[in-house]
């Protein structure tokens, strides 16, 4: 009984403590969005750390990757394109 105890409170710490870091590196990719500097990397850094513990950051990052290669294929087309004409 205090093993099971020990091992919920251990779950529980991880939990929190990813939630705070993850949380934490988030809104400071979400400021860098206003502010000078790599945003479109530190976001998705705090979405992988959320999603370690939670479904919904790693579905958010799923969206996020797919978002990103699509514009990156666009970005690639147009260029191929641009190159052609």
């Amino acid at each position: 009984m205090l093993r099971a105890l020990v091992d919920l409170t251990v779950r529980q710490a991880r939990r929190l403590i990813v939630a705070v870091v993850g949380t934490t590196v988030l809104l400071f990719g979400i400021a860098l969005v206003f502010l000078p500097g790599p945003a479109f990397v530190v976001i998705p850094i705090g979405l992988g750390i959320l999603g370690l513990e939670f479904a919904w950051a790693r579905r958010l990052l799923k969206r996020v990757r797919k978002t990103i290669s699509d514009q990156a294929r666009n970005v690639r087309m147009r260029r191929f394109e641009g190159e052609t004409t």
